[in-house]
């Protein structure tokens, strides 16, 4: 009898109508003797009331509090599924993080995973039951309720996955799988059979919204396989898998992923000496903020530019930092342009196939987009461009690389 794991996100669950259908799927699996974990989020736009439940009695409300409020969303979740499938006629039991004893670290709000005691799971299992459990959530060695941050229920399935030596993990959302680019961007995008957890990552990383990156780097760590599905479409998704167990004759490009939520940060004129790169990164890292693409000129005048991005988000903040860092080692200027995207091209292809990087520049210079920044890596070319050339640029390159899905037939009416 397999063991699989399924998690089925906020969207899934939304309404007691969905929480029905989702009794009805895991039904079909028990019916074919599968062994099933169940993780759930809590119900959509659940997680956002009890933020604002929270802000309206404390503008900055104790993490620990908070960790105790947003942990009833996914508790409510449970329950809701655990009695659908006994209506059912399937005997199932539902636990919080704390009842099966996800141990995480004392970051509230933000915690890690340390370990799991399986031996609860594995007697309900063993004693015919479906197990219903919380994700997001987990518990410190003080016993204090702690929550996962941004994609934490995910985490929670990989982890219990790998906790348990599941066959499989399947990730239930409100899409078919992974697309080689956003669909509602490229109509004609293909989806995945398969992808390598390489390739996931960086597609996560780079602005594809699909999976969360937390989870994709702990699947790959624990060699999990990982399968994105949709609650509300029958289909086999895409399975997320290692590299040696992909077809390496397919296409050197997996997929195209973009980010418009970006800002670039010049600073220009900084002396070229040892150690002036930490200087200027190092302060706007040392606030939290998240640098990704980092790229450094030196002038004939001895003296270099370094430009970098960050979350849009997080350019004024930015700003205001190396505003100050300027003035300390003599830089020239600060500037920030915040309309600005940036496009990647993804695949383990690369390292056999030449000629990619010089395809992706020439089908750029095709439609007379200018790129400002490029950055490389392994199986990854990203570029930064003008936002408003963002969604042509990934049209293009989706069609130079033939990434489209052939069997795609354009909605009209019949006589177009």
């Amino acid at each position: 009898m397999a063991l699989i794991v399924q998690k089925f996100g906020g969207t899934s669950v939304g309404t007691t109508e969905r929480i029905e259908a989702v009794a009805d799927k895991i039904a079909g699996f028990r019916d074919r003797g599968e062994d099933i974990v169940v993780v759930v989020s809590a119900m959509s736009g659940e997680t956002n009331r009890l933020v604002a439940l929270a802000q309206a009695i404390n503008d900055n409300p104790p993490p620990r509090e908070m960790d105790v409020l947003l942990s009833t969303g996914e508790q409510v979740t449970i329950a809701l599924l655990c009695m659908a499938l006994q209506k059912r006629g399937y005997p199932a039991r539902s636990f919080t993080g704390s009842q099966v004893r996800i141990l995480t670290d004392q970051a509230h709000t933000k915690a890690r995973i340390r370990e799991i005691d399986d031996a609860r799971i594995r007697s309900e299992l063993a004693a015919g039951r479906v197990v219903v459990v919380a994700g997001f959530q987990g518990v410190d060695d003080n016993g204090n309720i702690t929550t996962l941050g941004r994609g934490g229920s995910d985490t929670t399935a990989v982890a219990l996955a790998a906790a348990l030596k599941a066959e499989e993990c399947q990730i239930y959302t409100d899409v078919k799988g992974v697309y080689t680019t956003d669909p509602r961007v490229v109509k004609d995008a293909s989806l995945l059979q398969t992808i390598t957890f390489e390739e996931m990552l960086e597609l996560a990383s780079l602005g594809a919204k699909v999976l969360q990156i937390r989870s994709v780097e702990f699947a790959g760590k624990y060699r999990v396989p990982l399968r994105v599905l949709s609650s509300f479409e029958e289909g086999s998704g895409t399975l997320i898998t290692m590299e040696e167990e992909s077809d390496m004759e397919d296409p050197a490009i997996t997929g195209i992923a973009f980010a418009r939520d970006e800002a670039k940060i010049t600073v220009s004129g900084v002396p070229d000496v040892p150690g002036v790169a930490y200087q200027v990164i190092g302060p706007v890292s040392d606030a939290g903020i998240e640098v990704d693409v980092i790229v450094q000129n030196v002038s004939a005048d001895g003296t270099t530019d370094i430009t970098f991005t960050v979350k849009r988000g997080d350019s004024r903040q930015t700003r205001e930092i190396l505003e100050r860092v300027a003035t300390e080692i003599g830089a020239r200027k600060v500037s920030v342009d915040d309309k600005i995207a940036k496009v990647s091209i993804v695949g383990v292809g690369m390292r056999s196939h030449a000629g990619i990087a010089s395809k992706m520049f020439k089908t750029l210079a095709d439609e007379n987009i200018n790129i400002q920044v490029i950055t490389t890596s392994e199986i990854k070319i990203s570029i930064v461009i003008d936002e408003k050339y963002m969604e042509l640029a990934v049209r293009a390159l989706h069609a130079a690389f033939e990434l489209g899905d052939p069997d795609y037939q354009p909605q009209g009416d019949a006589d177009d």
